[in-house]
């Protein structure tokens, strides 16, 4: 089997995901995504009438980010006609599987030059929120409801589900906010120490003038005393209508898990932050490295999937990554860097402990509570981040894996070249 190495990372700041409020929430999806484009492509004096193809992802794909925005983004970003694109969906781990889908490609022998990433404005989510709310689209998404799937109020299922989990495996709120605290400090030192800087592309407004070139969500000034202080985000939510017939999100719990009794416990410092953002990676085959002269700065070892508990949504990272492992002939303790996604601290605090990770090793340089989550983008951030991680760290492998909403986990292994 050919193997498929990846040259480049890069993503774009991440701007508060509110409209009116953060620095990008203004633009266009496909502004974010040409932009990583144009940075993938400047970057590396590629020629892009020999992309074989773009793989995107995009949760949201409706409206504005619609319309495979992998190949929209790539016209937008003035590439040739002949790199094609499509564009996925796995909700939050569609990042990861972007990557894993193009290495896919490669690895069959089927094509050379193949580019991934994601885009997610979450300031438009707002949009299509309030949209929908005015209309019969609502009514429409209710008809054809999934009590396992609650698609029309996906933000109150994982964040009541983030809490009933934290019981049921006997989390405290004190454990998830030092988590919380720990993400923030770390996010700090990288930013301090200009750790992002090699990857991080400026979002320029249509104009030419600077939109953001720094994370603009991160809180360095959390301590565990204003943690403390915050009242749980999820307990009216526990309340709202999860499925077509009005069960909510409780009481689809309760009746899978009678005996669990819980309290809320999640709140904006131990959750993920909403935000905007997009990445992009450059893969290529051997072939492709050689045609274009790059040097590959690292190798796909395994990508894997698995799912879960659909009602508790959020577990599927720990099998994910146990079966990742066991692909790879890989144990805990040969991954020098893990990102676990920080969608709620209760994923990535049950993750450490049921695989018995090393702390120091778990989202290095901060997490989703400190930088935020663009959701379909994330996964592929995540993969650029544990890539950049590993140089300056001389580590050998990562390993990224995340919640993904119906309760899956996609997760794949990078080895760093010249490890």
């Amino acid at each position: 089997m050919a193997e498929a190495f990846i040259v480049d990372a890069v993503r774009t700041p991440r701007g508060i995901g509110k409209p009116g409020k953060g620095a990008l929430a203004h633009l266009h999806p496909q502004d974010l995504g040409a932009t990583v484009l144009r940075a993938i492509r400047d970057r590396n004096a590629l020629d892009t009438s020999r992309v074989d193809d773009i793989v995107w992802s995009c949760s949201q794909q409706r409206g504005k980010q619609g319309g495979d925005l992998g190949r929209l983004s790539a016209l937008w970003a003035g590439f040739d006609v002949k790199a094609s694109g499509t564009t996925i969906d796995r909700f939050c781990g569609g990042g990861i599987s972007s990557v894993a889908f193009a290495a896919g490609q490669i690895m069959a022998g089927f094509e050379d030059v193949l580019i991934a990433g994601g885009t997610e404005m979450m300031s438009y989510h707002f949009e299509l929120e309030a949209l929908e709310s005015q209309t019969d689209l609502g009514k429409l998404g209710r008809a054809r409801g999934n009590e396992d799937l609650y698609r029309e109020h996906p933000i109150s299922a994982v964040g009541v589900a983030a809490d009933a989990i934290a019981a049921m495996e006997g989390i405290s709120r004190a454990d998830l906010e030092a988590l919380g605290v720990d993400s923030q400090r770390k996010a700090k030192q990288a930013i301090d120490e200009g750790r992002f800087a090699g990857s991080i592309v400026a979002v320029r407004n249509r104009d030419g003038t600077l939109a953001l070139d720094h994370d603009e969500y991160p809180r360095p000034e959390t301590t565990a005393e204003t943690l403390a202080a915050l009242k749980p985000a999820f307990v009216a939510m526990e309340q709202v209508p999860a499925a077509s017939d009005g069960t909510t999100m409780r009481q689809m719990i309760e009746r899978k898990y009678p005996d669990l009794e819980w309290q809320p416990t999640h709140h904006v410092g131990t959750s993920s932050g909403v935000v905007d953002g997009s990445a992009a990676l450059l893969l290529a085959s051997e072939q492709g490295l050689k045609d274009n002269g790059w040097t590959p700065r690292a190798r796909i070892v395994t990508a894997v999937n698995a799912g879960d508990c659909p009602t508790l949504i959020l577990n599927a990272p720990v099998p994910a990554a146990k079966k990742a492992l066991e692909r790879a002939g890989l144990g805990v303790e040969d991954i020098d860097v893990w990102e676990i996604n920080e969608a709620f601290a209760v994923v990535t605090e049950k993750a450490i402990r049921d695989l018995g990770i090393d702390r120091a090793k778990v989202n290095i340089n901060g997490g989703a509570i400190a930088l935020g989550h663009p959701i379909g983008a994330t996964g592929s951030i995540l993969i650029g981040m544990a890539l950049d991680e590993l140089e300056r760290s001389g580590g050998r492998y990562a390993l990224v894996t995340m919640c993904a909403f119906g309760g899956m986990a996609p997760a794949i292994i990078i080895e760093r070249i010249d490890a």
